[in-house]
């Protein structure tokens, strides 16, 4: 261990003041980017990374470096950093209002607008009192608009006029701006066919609201925007309300503006007080690999997997018992609604079996498009389903990132799959005794016998007809990907290839006392004879 005040780690922490100034938290440097996101031409911006990536983070240190009210703290808050030293032309110009639309109430279209509306009001009066000193006669701005009988908009134009009044520029930052619009994607036709279209669409309240934005951009009340979330599911909607913004998602400058490279989890390691010698497992495999434009150089970590990992470290001098963060497993119920198409289905079944696919990646679409492939096989790569492989042909090739996001969403995938199917089901007692004498006795007989029983013979011979080694393969890795003795790896390289499955013996489970490499032949009825007779 180093000898040196390590650093903690600020696991949960998205408060950039908090990590920066409290309790001696380590701080991976992104402040660059503000720099070239300043440069852009565009001052609307869109920027769109999957869950636990570290956006909320990103954008409050956004918020101190652009609100006039931190200029005072600028050197303590960034003093040693990148931007510190090479402070932009807009340092702490602007009045910041921030929106964050996080758990607004989706179980009813009166609830939603009064919810929506509530978080408006909220964020309203949070930017006129945390900027009170800059205004006048704030004090009844503010009762006007708890106590008025004015629609919400018009609270937001008297907080726009306000700002105009004190000759001060607005640079709005809106958070989970599309958490919204996923959770009705899980819902589905629960709230009727017409509920997205109330409230995103011509005259719905959250088209109006971003068309307010734009008409005050274009006033110059509003200097800069900066919207993010995790998809782009409701881009193609706001277009004609809010036509005024730039996505830079897959630009290669941004590709690591969220997340870690492999340097900067060495930078950590360092900080914190981790040897490599601690790292019993091979981190890449199962953190890193993120890619968000095919020509950018390094692939990226997830920053909350990194965090946890090395806090269950740090907390029991240990690798932790269970390697993956539980707070990354994805609502179970988006899963099943996104699975309920059968094209839906058929593509994730395509992934499943053959490591990934390729497809136009889009940069916006709408929620009526999840049923044609290229739109479904976007989400799933904003959703951080999939990630960059490269080009092929004019498209994108994109794959399973690692193994922490095989584990935790690829498995429920394949059981949502299987629960439409009606094909598997499954005994975990039998299935864990049966692993257990494959890692232990060496013997793999009764994890093929319960294979063959459960699964295989529960498969029509109409589906049969198109089965091939690789569909074989995706069946194992279903039942083998579920035992914590092994981690299975597809299509794992060696010398003189691929093998189609690897079982990497878990450094947590030390009873497992072989390694397996396993190369499927899918034979049919008609080459059996000369199979037996080999």
């Amino acid at each position: 261990m180093s000898t040196k005040s390590p650093k903690l780690l600020p696991y949960g922490n998205a408060n950039f003041k908090s990590v920066r100034t409290e309790k001696n938290y380590v701080y991976v440097d992104k402040t660059r980017f503000i720099e070239l996101l300043e440069n852009e031409s565009n001052d609307s911006k869109i920027f769109i990374r999957p869950r636990r990536f570290g956006k909320s983070l990103f954008i409050s240190m956004l918020s101190y470096y652009y609100d006039v009210n931190y200029a005072d703290e600028f050197e303590q808050l960034f003093g040693d950093l990148y931007i510190g030293k090479n402070p932009t032309p807009l340092k702490n110009s602007y009045a910041v209002m921030g929106f964050n639309f996080s758990g607004i109430d989706t179980s009813g279209i009166d609830r939603f607008r009064n919810s929506f509306t509530g978080n408006i009001r909220q964020s309203v009066n949070g930017f006129l009192t945390s900027h009170k000193n800059l205004f006048t006669n704030i004090e009844q701005i503010i009762n006007q608009i708890n106590h008025g009988e004015q629609f919400i908009f018009e609270s937001l134009g008297l907080a726009f006029n306000a700002a105009k009044s004190a000759g001060l520029k607005i640079f709005v930052i809106i958070d989970e701006y599309d958490h919204f619009a996923n959770d009705l994607i899980a819902m589905g036709s629960e709230l009727g066919d017409d509920f997205y279209c109330d409230v995103v669409r011509v005259n719905g309240i959250v088209r109006d609201f971003y068309e307010k934005l734009k008409i005050a951009s274009g006033d110059g009340i509003i200097g800069q925007t900066f919207i993010t979330g995790i998809s782009p599911v409701m881009l193609d909607d706001l277009t004609s309300g809010y036509n005024i913004a730039t996505n830079y998602t897959i630009k290669k400058k941004y590709n690591e503006m969220l997340g870690f490279t492999s340097d900067e989890v060495k930078l950590i390691m360092n900080a914190v007080g981790i040897e490599e010698s601690q790292i019993e497992v091979d981190m890449e495999r199962y953190y890193n690999g993120y890619l968000f434009n095919p020509k950018a150089e390094n692939k990226i970590y997830n920053s909350s997997m990194i965090f946890y990992f090395f806090e269950q470290i740090l907390e029991d001098e240990d690798l932790p018992v269970n390697l993956i963060d539980p707070n990354l497993s994805i609502d179970s119920k988006r899963l099943r609604r996104l699975c309920q198409n059968e094209k839906n289905r058929d593509i994730l079944l395509q992934i499943i079996k053959d490591g990934g696919i390729v497809s136009r990646l889009l940069e916006k679409f709408s929620i009526d498009n999840l049923v044609d492939d290229d739109y479904f096989v976007s989400l799933l790569f904003y959703m951080g389903l999939l990630t960059i492989n490269g080009l092929c042909d004019g498209k994108t090739q994109l794959t399973i990132p690692n193994y922490s996001i095989q584990r935790i969403y690829w498995e429920q995938v394949r059981f949502l799959i299987s629960e439409n199917s009606k094909l598997i089901r499954i005994d975990t007692s039998l299935l864990e005794k049966s692993i257990k004498s494959i890692a232990i006795n060496g013997n793999i007989n009764n994890f093929i016998s319960y294979i063959s029983k459960n699964v295989l013979s529960k498969i029509s011979n109409y589906d049969l007809q198109n089965f091939d080694e690789k569909y074989i393969k995706a069946i194992l890795l279903t039942y083998l990907i579920l035992d914590d003795n092994y981690i299975p790896i597809s299509e794992s390289e060696v010398d003189s290839g691929r093998v189609d499955i690897f079982l990497q013996r878990n450094p947590k489970y030390s009873q497992a006392k072989y390694e397996w490499v396993l190369e499927l032949k899918y034979c049919k009825t008609a080459s059996k004879k000369s199979v037996v007779d080999q």
